[in-house]
């Protein structure tokens, strides 16, 4: 019969119950934690850690979801196991006076069991009951099972047990994890409990080249998605911490603002702003060019501005690479007293490559910075080959993106090849690249610094000089002699030779301002002078002229009396008549 569509609906995803450990990374990995109600295996060689985990999921149980735990030892008496944890900070003391933990140490005694040939756990069964009862118990560790079947060579006794076992705590519906000892090609010295376990973890404690590692790896997990990969795990004042970051999707967020370089002529050739929020900076370039210099900049302008930092020191001490940036005017010990900066210094031998990651990973989620710097991350290569380097860069750089932190790597180049790629082969990876290179002309050797790649963004395409004096870090403009890009002295001198030129220019502009102003006070001194003369000639003849005129008006005034005499006296001579 065909189902009707309101059947299909019944047939929904479901989630395994799972229970949380409280232990930082291992729920990510396992999807929620442990399966709830159903017996777990933690395997491993001695010493990798399954005693801790085990604890570590009891105390978490009590403290962090109110989940009181039973926690059975046979191996370690009680006293010794609170001895053991009290360095975490765990009270189990108080924790079992609350009801909360039950510890209980079952010694077995292997010649008794030799000696009757019989053996059963039902003795164990009512102990365990009895705690589990006693306190109301969800959770439940044995440690460690091998110690039940010490004296024990049936196999057919052992695998029946071991089933009667997990059975019955099943019945119980407690949450259970059991440690085991890892045996010879198989993940327990039976052989039998990873089969009847739902889920097995694997703890491993690898030695190479004298550096430690641990790994952690979740064989199985019955009706479960989980993390297939190993995955490093730190073991320090804390707890336990697990790396999950295997994942190399490419999905996080990214930010188009931007976060100033320290270096104004940096900004400038980026843009005028710096990098981008949340990207990649790889500084490159031979030994004494000035890469820490340019990342206790970075450093110091991100406190300056209020905002978090960690810097991962490989090479120098916190307190070498305060004094050594305070030589150059940045004051980092300000921002170490204000709480906004952050060190970490370790050679790179002190641990794996793994390991390293783990710490730099959980010490970013506690302080939430928002640069990171790791200086420099070629003596990596020290504890691993390049493809292990580039794998762990990858990897924290997928995990910073993620959170939208700034990371600033240096990286030393052992050979003058600027155009290849550095050694530990990340250039390829990062979101820019500063080269900081030697240059050597007329007997000095200066630095120089150009802009590799900048992506998302307009960049210079100039080599600059790079200058580190007492007032900090200076990129000086490109400058172009007879003979190329000059630096130093030769920059210096042929500076000096133009402004010697300027000098000698304004002084012949000056020297001909001089004469020309002479020859025009000259010129302007005949035009007066002929001036005068014109003026001197103009008067003579307008003298001839009036006096000319006066000659005139004087006869002509004479004409005319004479004229007039002469007509009276005719006048007088007719009367006589």
């Amino acid at each position: 019969m065909d189902l009707q569509p309101s059947e299909h609906n019944k047939f929904v995803h479901r989630t395994l119950p799972k229970t949380q450990t409280g232990i930082s990374g291992l729920d990510e990995i396992t999807g929620g934690g442990v399966p709830k109600d159903r017996p777990t295996l933690i395997c491993g060689a001695a010493g990798c850690g399954k005693t801790l985990f085990s604890m570590e999921f009891i105390v978490h149980g009590a403290m962090k979801f109110n989940e009181p735990g039973v926690f059975m030892a046979f191996e370690e008496k009680a006293e010794e196991l609170a001895i053991n944890v009290a360095s975490l900070g765990y009270d189990l003391q108080k924790l079992q006076e609350d009801k909360m933990v039950r510890l209980d140490h079952v010694h077995i005694e292997k010649s008794e069991i030799e000696e009757t040939g019989e053996y059963d756990l039902d003795g164990l069964f009512i102990r365990l009951g009895h705690a589990i009862d006693s306190i109301g118990a969800k959770r439940v560790v044995l440690d460690t099972i091998e110690n039940l079947f010490s004296g024990l060579h049936n196999e057919g006794i052992i695998r029946a047990e071991l089933r009667r076992l997990f059975g019955w705590l099943k019945e119980k519906k407690v949450t259970t994890i059991i440690t085991g000892e890892k045996g010879d090609g198989m993940l327990t010295r039976h052989g039998l409990e990873e089969y009847v376990s739902d889920c097995v973890i694997l703890l491993d404690h690898r030695v190479t080249n004298k550096i430690s590692t641990r790994l952690l790896r979740v064989v199985k997990y019955r009706g479960s998605v989980h993390g297939t990969n190993e995955y490093p795990f730190l073991i320090d004042e804390d707890g336990v911490s697990v790396l999950p970051v295997t994942s190399l999707t490419l999905h996080h967020d990214v930010s188009s603002e931007r976060i100033p370089t320290g270096v104004s002529g940096l900004d400038k050739m980026l843009g005028g702003k710096g990098f981008f929020i949340g990207s990649s900076i790889l500084v490159s370039g031979t030994a004494g060019t000035g890469k820490t210099s340019i990342a206790g900049a970075f450093v110091n302008e991100t406190c300056k501005n209020g905002q978090r930092c960690i810097y991962f020191a490989f090479e120098e001490s916190p307190q070498q690479i305060i004094r050594n940036m305070k030589s150059i005017s940045v004051d980092l010990q300000e921002h170490v007293g204000k709480g906004l900066l952050k060190f970490h210094a370790a050679r790179p031998t002190l641990n794996g490559l793994e390991m390293h990651l783990v710490v730099i990973h959980k010490m970013v989620k506690e302080f939430r910075p928002d640069v990171v710097v790791l200086d420099p991350i070629t003596n990596l290569i020290t504890v691993g080959s390049v493809s292990e380097v580039k794998s762990l860069l990858i990897r924290l750089i997928d995990f910073l993106q993620s959170e939208q932190i700034t990371v600033m790597f240096t990286a030393l180049t052992l050979n003058d090849n600027v155009t290849g790629q550095t050694d530990e082969s990340i250039s390829s990876l990062v979101d820019a690249w500063l080269m900081v290179r030697d240059i050597e002309f007329n007997g000095e050797r200066n630095r120089g610094l150009y802009v590799m790649k900048s992506r998302g963004m307009k960049h210079s395409n100039q080599v600059r000089e790079f200058v580190i004096d007492d007032s900090g870090l200076e990129l000086v403009d490109v400058y172009l002699g007879p003979d190329g890009v000059l630096t130093g002295s030769a920059r210096e001198a042929e500076q000096l030779l133009e402004k010697t030129g300027v000098v000698l220019r304004d002084h012949a502009v000056s020297l001909k301002d001089r004469e020309i102003e002479r020859k025009k006070m000259i010129l302007e001194s005949k035009i007066n002078s002929l001036k005068q003369e014109f003026d001197s000639f103009q008067d003579d003849l307008n003298k001839t002229y009036v006096e000319e005129e006066l000659r005139k008006s004087v006869l002509e005034k004479n004409r005319s009396e004479l004229t007039r005499k002469r007509d009276g006296a005719a006048g007088e001579i007719e009367d006589t008549l």
